[in-house]
Parts: C-alpha cells; structure tokens; sequence
C-alpha cells in the first residue's frame, strides 16, 4: 500500500513538474514561436531557386522583381499560417497549443480577418509582376499553389486532416510555386519548361515536405483527439523517424541521380552534397528525440535548416555554372583574338 502512494507520489510530482516546465516558457519565446519566421524559408527558397534557374537559362534577371515576388509570398505564407491557426482553433486541434496566435490574441474573428487580408494583398504583388511580364502560365500556376494551401486546411476541404498534407506541399511549394516565380523572371521572351527547373523544383517540394512532415511529431495526441490523421498518427514516432531516414537519404540521392542524367548541372550535386551534415544532423535529432515530446518540437526547425541550406546550395549551383560557361565563352572569344591562337 505504501509501495503504491509512493508511486503515485512520483507520478504527481513528474506531471506536476512537466506542467510547471510548460508553463514557464516565456511570453517572448511563445511570441517567438507564434511569429514562425524560420519558417518563411519556405517562401525564401522557391523564389530563389526559380530565380537562379531563369539566371542560367538567360544569363539575366530581374532584383526588384525578385523582392516584390518575395515579400508578396511571405504575405500569402502568413496567411497559409494564420487561417491554419484559425481552423485548428475551430476543430480544437489547438486547445493546448500555447503558441497557436488565435490563442495568444484571444479573438478568432480578428485574425481571421488579418489572415485573408495577407492574402490578398499578397496575391496583388503577384498579379501585378505576372501582368508585368506577361505570362498567363505563372498565374496559373500562382492560383494553383494557392488553391493547394486553400484544401489543405480551409473547410470544407481539410485535407490535412486525411493525411494529404505533404504531397499538397510538395505541389505548392515545389512545381507550382518553383517554376511560377522562374516564368516571372523573364524579361524579354517567355522562357522553357526546362528539365532543370522542373528538377529543381522537385527537389524544392521534397524538402518543403520534410519540414511539414516534422511538424506533426509533437502534435500526435492532439490530432488524434480531433480526428485529424497526419501521417505521423498512422505512423507512429518509431516508424516516422525511419521516413526521416529514407527522406533524406532519398534526397541525397535524388539531387546525385538528376546530375548524372544531367538535367542538373554538376555544380549543382557538388554544392548540394556539401550540405550532408546537415541532413545527418536532421536524422539523429530524429531518431535520438523522438519519443520526447518536448525535444522533438525542435524537429521542425532543424529540417527548416536544411530545406534552407539545400535551397542555397542548389540555387548557388545554378549560377555558378552560368557563370563558369560564360567565362569559358570569354576564353574563348579573348584567344580567338589573339594572332598566336587563330594560327594555331
């Protein structure tokens, strides 16, 4: 008997301790938390590595398009993020989510309101440099991308809540939005769906996916007490960190496989590959933190790190090859110039 409140006791006191540990998270780290700017790397990546590719395919580029683009999207990710807390609140999926900005504001209404209001201000900085250029595919695809973020979340679509999250990810953030933002970079004539932004944009999706995926780990009970099947509460924390695993390693080898087929060039493998630490570093987290709901909170941030370092490295090997081409064309116009190399 003794044994038994004894237990009890312990168990009081670990629950009680857990409950003061989430309790004394600071007000900044929850306005922190609720802000989510890491997370705007999502919006950072796709724009960038569209850029780059329109950069190697014409050796030109536009900046102020590029940070109209840029600040327009952030304002429709901030509003993916908003509504997202919005009908979560409905459904209760955020009952104890600290966090959750509804919850931290107390009024439902009020950023529903801010959230739509992101959005179209955000979808007029797109029109007006998708009217600009003069390209109906990019809006097309833009409306796409959008519509995916819409049935993702927004009733009564919900997908998310039937496990359809990160492939709708992966179509928004990848070939729609990836390749949308290379269209608007032309400033002459339209530019070709290449093989090599296509590429690119695949693997802009695959890691946008990943990040998302991660979220969930941390959230299991929650979704479950809503109904809302992740595929991390089909899945289990066990078996999620072994997609993980696969995810990254499947990456590595995805970015290796399109650089020998060469629809990427291999500056591109040989920037990309250097960011492998990262990745090891996403698998361990995972696999060493998984069933600890406190430390696995952090998944989420260390895949928004190598979504972010990937995307630079992938970016920076689009136009380093460029860029190496034209210096080779400068060679090669500097010795045809040259007495010595016309004789030779």
């Amino acid at each position: 008997m003794n044994k038994s409140i004894s237990t009890s006791c312990r168990a009081n006191k670990e629950i009680s301790h857990g409950e003061k540990k989430e309790e004394d998270i600071s007000r900044g780290t929850l306005i922190w938390r609720a802000a989510k700017l890491p997370m705007y790397t999502v919006a950072l990546i796709p724009i960038t590595v569209g850029t780059a590719a329109a950069y190697l395919q014409t050796g030109e580029y536009s900046l102020e398009r590029y940070f109209i683009l840029l600040a327009s999207f952030v304002l429709v990710n901030a509003w993916v993020n908003l509504s997202n807390d919005v009908y979560d609140f409905d459904t209760g999926a955020d009952k104890n989510k600290k966090e959750s900005v509804v919850n931290m504001v107390g009024s439902r209404t009020a950023i529903h309101i801010l959230s739509w209001l992101m959005l179209a201000l955000g979808f007029a900085g797109l029109a007006s440099v998708a009217m600009e250029a003069r390209n109906p595919r990019s809006i097309l695809l833009l409306v796409s991308a959008i519509f995916c973020g819409y049935i993702y979340q927004c009733p009564p679509f919900r997908l998310s809540y039937h496990g359809l999250g990160e492939p709708l990810c992966f179509a928004s953030f990848g070939p729609f939005s990836t390749i949308a933002f290379y269209l608007l970079q032309s400033t002459t004539s339209e530019l070709p769906i290449s093989k090599t932004i296509v590429s690119a944009a695949v693997l802009v999706g695959f890691t946008s996916s990943l990040v998302l995926f991660c979220s969930h780990f941390h959230q299991i009970e929650d979704d479950k007490a809503v109904g809302k099947i992740s595929p991390l509460v089909r899945l289990g924390t066990e078996r999620g960190s072994k997609v993980v695993k696969m995810a990254v390693l499947g990456l590595y080898w995805l970015v290796i496989g399109l650089g020998l087929a060469r629809t990427l060039p291999y500056s591109c493998i040989m920037l990309c590959t250097m960011t492998l630490p990262m990745g090891n570093l996403v698998v361990s987290f995972v696999q060493e933190n998984h069933k600890d709901k406190t430390k696995i909170f952090m998944a989420k941030y260390y895949c928004v790190r190598l979504h972010a370092i990937f995307g630079a490295a992938l970016a920076a090997g689009l136009v380093a090859s460029r860029m190496h081409a034209e210096g080779q064309l400068q060679s090669l116009s500097t010795c045809f110039h040259r007495p010595e190399c016309a004789y030779s």
